[in-house]
């Protein structure tokens, strides 16, 4: 079964944007949400992760969210 009958959102958020170009992805994971916006931001993309608790974290913060 994939989700659930509520519909429950993914717990990470991330949106990385360059020129006119826009990407977004979801993942539970969020030792795989970091690697992708490493990438991602290493590639010249801005890139902004949120949690599950809407807090935004850049770049200089990713770290951040593996130490959890």
């Amino acid at each position: 079964m994939q989700g659930n009958a509520r519909g429950r959102a993914l717990a990470y958020k991330m949106v990385a944007e360059r020129d006119n170009e826009k990407c977004s992805f979801a993942r539970e994971s969020r030792l795989l949400i970091v690697a992708k916006a490493k990438v991602w931001a290493s590639e010249g993309w801005q890139v902004v992760i949120t949690d599950p608790d809407g807090k935004a974290y850049t770049p200089p913060e990713f770290d951040q969210l593996l130490a959890a």
